[in-house]
């Protein structure tokens, strides 16, 4: 590339002159050598073992027809199928004008007619194709992404423009291929590994264009886009690529997202394909698991609502339609459970939707980088309480809040929740804050720094959803958290299944050796209960004792209607 940038500077570019003739060899070198450095070869046996030597040098070759040993035709036809001489432009010496058409079709780039025009002509056509060549190896090399070999994103979008002009009624389909947490496999394995995959990736991407037709490019770091034509057994062959995918990846295994989108005949222009097979990607579950989907009707309308509910977000948060329920968690480890803390969990009461589950609106907002609003809110919500509480009971109750990878993130975090503890009136540690397990994955010193800190300011850290992640127990020693949060679904079937009941134990154990309390989740039976407290866990939460209640249902825990109440501090 660099090369060729040169050239155009004005350094001399080097041509070949291919001629038996030695006078004609020489007529043509005194025309063009004040411009070029010019190498000669009186047949083309010769000047093939010039090209091939001098490839990287070579900007033009000029190429008699009629030669002894290896003719003009004969080596046009070498040049033309080698990919690495393709690239050299070559003008045709001749006198015939049926010459011409067999020379274009063997990739000539133009023509010189013997006997010769004037120097001007030959040296205008001369720079004339050495130009165009060059600006093609240019753009060859501008268009095409260099780790993958495929178009990057721009010139994808521009040539799939130009296919789909020049073929109105063919329809196509648009696949988006993800590489599931890109991010870790360069952090556990190397930049290097992670090239190797992108690399690898690509080509079988290409070999796939290459035998169902249509155009390919990298979208981004770990992204990659194919425009096929239409194949109504898509949905049957997107299985099997992905399937061969897969295959070229053993050690360690590598899990590909995939999201399709099959012409269904509306006609729609190919950005708005690629928004479509993007949005079935999207909505797949994020684990390490090759998974893929195709956009529907259906999924359709779930993007407007979201759009919709991103659009009402502010709205919402003004007019409080959020609301903050409270789960109570209980310790068992006496002889009658007591009330310890609560968890905060939101709920939003729409006035058009009604109530919206969290698990609608949470992964959208995480998705779209609007999460750090609504914990901003759950946080000051919860702080006002445990004050309104403290001055109407005389108890402090501490309530865990969740802290979204977003937020962790942020350089301010600290001094803004340190705000909303002060502007309250309650203490750092009353404050739960809630990580969960895979977020130490994402970044692992950068959460432990910004962990660190917060506990530095008196802030105690839960990690939530233990067990659902991919923590290794090495790093898991060097976590600062105050708390283990059992995940749920490790609780619902420890009564009947063994396999359960033997992790949560070994959990429990784990909890220990660190010399931190363990929280179970989603406890729904009193059998659930007993078990758990057989087994050494210290606090539990669920149904069993409460649903999540709104902040004036939760006092009969704190007076004691309820469950016996705990003398809280």
């Amino acid at each position: 590339m660099q090369e060729l940038l040169d050239r155009k500077k004005g350094l001399h570019r080097k041509i070949l002159i291919v001629d038996d003739e030695f006078i004609e060899r020489e007529m043509l070198g005194n025309m063009l050598n004040s411009i070029y450095e010019v190498e000669y070869a009186e047949n083309g046996a010769l000047a093939l073992d010039t090209i091939r030597r001098e490839k990287n040098k070579l900007s033009l070759i000029i190429l008699d027809l009629h030669m002894p040993e290896l003719d003009g035709y004969a080596l046009l036809e070498i040049l033309h199928s080698d990919p690495e001489l393709r690239r050299i432009p070559v003008i045709v010496l001749t006198a015939e004008k049926e010459a011409e058409v067999k020379s274009l079709k063997l990739g000539a780039a133009d023509f010189i007619t013997k006997p010769y025009e004037v120097p001007e002509v030959v040296q205008a056509r001369v720079g004339h194709s050495i130009e165009l060549a060059e600006n093609s190896v240019i753009i060859h090399e501008t268009e095409r992404d260099e780790l993958t070999g495929l178009f990057h994103k721009e010139f994808f979008f521009e040539y799939g423009r130009i296919l789909d002009d020049q073929n109105e009624n063919m329809p196509m389909d648009a696949v988006v291929i993800d590489v599931n947490r890109f991010h870790l496999i360069n952090e556990l394995y190397g930049r290097d590994f992670g090239d190797n995959v992108l690399k690898t990736l690509g080509k079988s991407i290409h070999e796939f264009v290459n035998l169902n037709g249509g155009l390919a490019c990298r979208s981004d770091s770990n992204c990659f886009y194919i425009y096929i034509p239409h194949q109504d057994g898509l949905k049957e062959l997107l299985p099997v690529q992905i399937e061969k995918l897969n295959g070229v990846f053993t050690e360690p295994k590598i899990y590909l997202r995939v999201g399709a989108y099959s012409d269904d005949g509306s006609r729609m222009d190919m950005e708005r394909r690629f928004d479509c097979a993007r949005l079935a990607c999207s909505r797949l579950n994020k684990s390490y698991e090759t998974s893929y989907g195709f956009y529907s009707a259906e999924l359709h309308d779930i993007e407007l609502h979201s759009e919709q509910l991103i659009n009402d977000m502010d709205k919402a948060l003004a007019e409080k339609q959020f609301k903050v329920y409270f789960q109570p968690k209980y310790n068992i480890e006496g002889d009658k459970p007591y009330l310890c803390s609560a968890e905060a969990l939101i709920r939003w009461f729409h006035p058009v939707y009604g109530m919206i589950s969290p698990g609608e609106f949470i992964s959208l907002f995480e998705d779209k980088g609007l999460i750090n609003k609504l914990d901003r809110y759950v946080w000051n919500e919860a702080a006002s309480q445990i004050k309104k509480w403290k001055d109407k009971y005389g108890v402090t109750i501490p309530v865990s809040v969740n802290v979204s990878r977003v937020d962790i993130f942020d350089p301010l975090l600290g001094d803004m929740i340190n705000d909303i503890v002060t502007d309250n009136g309650i203490k750092p540690q009353d404050l739960l804050l809630e990580i969960t397990e895979s977020a130490y994955t994402d970044n692992s010193q950068q959460i432990i720094d910004t962990v660190t800190a917060l506990r530095n300011r008196g802030f105690k850290i839960e990690m939530d959803d233990f067990g659902s992640g991919y923590s290794s127990l090495n790093m898991l020693t060097s976590l600062p958290i105050d708390a283990l949060k059992l995940d749920m679904k490790f609780i619902r079937n420890i009564c009947e299944n063994k396999k359960d009941f033997s992790l949560v134990e070994i959990m429990i154990k784990i909890a220990d050796l660190l010399e931190v309390p363990i929280i179970a989740e989603g406890v729904e039976t009193k059998k659930q209960m007993e078990l758990l407290k057989s087994i050494g866990c210290e606090i539990i939460q669920g149904y069993y004792f409460s649903k999540p209640v709104p902040p004036e249902d939760f006092e009969k825990f704190i007076s004691g209607s309820g469950m016996a109440a705990a003398s809280l501090t």
